[in-house]
């Protein structure tokens, strides 16, 4: 554990730029939380002025604001206005999660011969790493210069048996925004002991701007030929689909609402679409995994990640819950892109694995770039 401590502070120190941190990136104070713990929320800017905020409590990606075809700018990602309704938030919006993101059966899996409990907290299941995940967390922050621009890294010490998971593990995050208007985020762990890892952000968009009532409009392509079909509880059923005749070809632009109601068992599962779509791009090169279209702004997403998969949510459990400003969020009213590792990989040999030992460094990168059509 000493060890470690001093890795997390080798961490911060590598963190800091030789050059003092540009005027493309600012932090204030966010309050503080139930547990006395001081929260900064951290503004980065462009030259075209798409603005994105981050926040170091649960590495919350708060605001991004972004132009439709005619320069009008709206903020396109669901959440909250202050950070006691972020405190009590149940959703995940714009959270990094951890340690696994998305679903581990019945909250078990056997590593190295050992059995390993995890919490449940999702029917039979453990969803997005337990009870208090890395989204309710606070992160330590400092400022980095990478990829040519100012950047936010954050860095959490998860402590060996947190949440039922072994090792120590360090986790740096982040967050930079360039100038083709792309927030990039770039992943890094290490641990002291064998684990299994799987991170993501779980951001809700929704292209006309958060609080637009629907999502059924916007036109979704997925660039996955195969998906992972689940059982009821939402756990993969261990094979990989063909999406060919299906629901879920997203190959071709199709709107959410097109076929989202259609009779197919995985839809009634779930809901609607929250699935795990299997990536056609190179193992571990990063590539356009899906492209998203909302017609009267014009606005364009494009996710681009290193992850194998990319999981499809657009919002079946949005209830009307209100969010900034006092508007509801109604069902169906926002999607989510998680890249990710498959869900309950660890219980599946024939999944990509989601190991992580002594020795090797877990990377992952991740990007949402905006333009408009």
């Amino acid at each position: 554990m000493k060890q470690f401590t001093s890795r997390l502070a080798a961490f911060a120190l590598f963190a800091i730029p030789a050059v003092t941190a540009a005027a493309s990136i600012t932090g204030v104070p966010f309050g503080t939380t139930t547990a006395g713990k001081p929260v900064k929320i951290f503004t980065l800017k462009n030259s075209h002025g798409m603005i994105v905020k981050v926040t170091n409590f649960g590495g919350i990606v708060t605001n991004i604001i972004v132009p439709d075809r005619k320069g009008h700018m709206a903020d396109v990602v669901l959440g909250y206005d202050t950070l006691p309704a972020w405190e009590k938030s149940t959703t995940y919006m714009g959270a990094t999660i951890g340690r696994y993101a998305n679903r581990i059966a019945k909250g078990r899996f056997k590593l190295d011969g050992k059995t390993y409990k995890l919490f449940i907290n999702n029917g039979v299941n453990s969803l997005h790493g337990g009870k208090v995940g890395f989204n309710k967390k606070v992160w330590t922050w400092s400022y980095v210069h990478q990829h040519g621009t100012e950047g936010l890294s954050l860095t959490y010490l998860s402590k060996n048996g947190e949440e039922g998971y072994p090792g120590n593990l360090l986790t740096n995050v982040v967050f930079t925004l360039g100038n083709d208007n792309a927030l990039r985020i770039d992943y890094k762990a290490t641990t002291d002991r064998p684990t299994v890892l799987n991170l993501t952000n779980h951001s809700y968009f929704n292209l006309a701007g958060e609080g637009y009532k629907t999502n059924l409009n916007h036109s979704v392509q997925i660039f996955a030929n195969r998906y992972t079909p689940v059982d009821k509880t939402s756990i993969p059923l261990g094979y990989q689909a063909r999406v060919a005749g299906t629901p879920f070809d997203f190959r071709k632009p199709h709107t959410i609402g097109q076929r989202i109601n259609a009779n197919n068992a995985q839809l009634h599962y779930t809901h609607g679409y929250d699935h795990n779509f299997v990536l056609d791009k190179p193992k571990g090169k990063l590539g356009l995994a899906a492209r998203v279209t909302e017609p009267t702004t014009g606005r364009v997403l494009e996710a681009y990640t290193t992850e194998p998969g990319i999981q499809l949510y657009v919002g079946n459990f949005l209830d009307g819950s209100k969010g900034k400003g006092g508007k509801p969020y109604p069902f169906r009213s926002a999607f989510c892109l998680e890249a990710q590792h498959y869900p309950d990989s660890p219980n599946h040999r024939n999944f990509p694995t989601t190991t992580l030992r002594p020795g090797q460094t877990y990377r992952q990168t991740t990007i949402y770039k905006f333009s408009v059509k």
